[in-house]
Formats: structure tokens, sequence, C-alpha cells
């Protein structure tokens, strides 16, 4: 494929923690990444994203609280520990975990804001992808309870985390169902 938009479209894919090497997405790959989400497009100029991004020291106190949340909200007869330390230890498998906020402005519908919000994040992964970083859209359930310590405002709400790292994966071609599928031409 000769279009390297389309390339990337076509190819990017979910990087897992698993595939990450310890070779470190640099400040200034975060920085790309970032400001291509910052071109997402937006209704009204809103650009409802805003993004907490966790590095080195701040994965390990992410990592423990999602714990400390796993801990406080599940039942006593689901908890375990393993999972636990699984939440904990998730965060820091990563070389960068950044906190996905939608800041909701009341100019337009909310719905209209989570849809930007996730174009800024589609960006992101497009970007990701043509710099040779890895990544994936994590949507834990602990995400509702992570707001106090995001320090997020009443109108901010957290919609996931986007885990980054370097990796050495084969690239591959999408599983999709044929688009002919979806559509429907009315002429």
């Amino acid at each position: 494929m000769q279009n390297e938009v389309l390339k990337a479209i076509q190819f990017r894919r979910s990087v897992f923690q698993a595939n990450f090497t310890d070779e470190e997405v640099s400040r200034e790959e975060i920085m790309t990444i970032l400001e291509a989400a910052n071109a997402a497009p937006t209704h009204k100029r809103t650009q409802p994203w805003r993004f907490v991004i966790f590095r080195n020291e701040g994965l390990l106190r992410l990592g423990d609280e999602l714990a400390r949340i796993y801990k406080s909200i599940t039942p006593a007869e689901k908890y375990t520990e393993a999972t636990e330390q699984n939440m904990a230890k998730k965060a820091t498998q990563s070389n960068v975990a950044i906190a996905i906020v939608v800041n909701y402005t009341g100019d337009v519908p909310e719905w209209e804001e989570i849809a930007a919000t996730a174009c800024a994040v589609e960006n992101m992964w497009l970007a990701a992808y043509s710099i040779g970083v890895g990544g994936y859209w994590a949507t834990p359930g602990m995400i509702n309870h992570i707001g106090p310590f995001l320090n997020l405002e009443p109108n901010q709400r957290c919609i996931g985390f986007f885990y980054l790292g370097k990796h050495q994966s084969e690239e591959r071609e999408p599983v999709r169902n044929p688009i002919e599928d979806k559509i429907r031409w009315e002429e």
C-alpha cells in the first residue's frame, strides 16, 4: 500500500504489554502522540480531550491506586489477592500510561464530547504506529472510581487508559468482516 495514511489505518493494531520491550518511550515521542491527539475534529472547537501521563514513579502510584480501588469495590466473594496484585502490576508493565479524560463543556451533547475524545485517541494510535510505538486502550471498571486520584473536576470523566510501549511485533492485517456486509447504497 503506497498511501501512508491508509496503510496506518489498515495496519494499526492493539499492542499489549506482553509485547512491550524495555526500551523507553521518550518524552518527545509522547508529545508527538499527544499533538496528533490535539488535531482531532471537535464540534464547536470544544476540544474536550484531557490526558494525565504516567511514567516512572507515576506508574507505580497508578498501579497502587488501581489495586486499592479493586480491593475497595470488589465484593469479598469475588475478591482475589492475585487479581489485586495484577491490577498493580498491569500499569508498571507499560512504559507509559495515559489516562483518557473527557472534559464535558455543556456546549454540545455529551456523546459529541465522547466522540471527539475517541477521535483524539484514534489519532494517538495512528501517530504511535507511525513512530514504532505500540499501544492499546483499556477500559477497566476501576475508571469509574479513579476521578479523585486524577483530580478530575465535576464535569470530567475518565474513559480509559492508553498504555504505550516500544515493541517488535510484526504487522498484521485487520480481521474484519467485509465492508459490503455493513453498507447499503441509496442511489
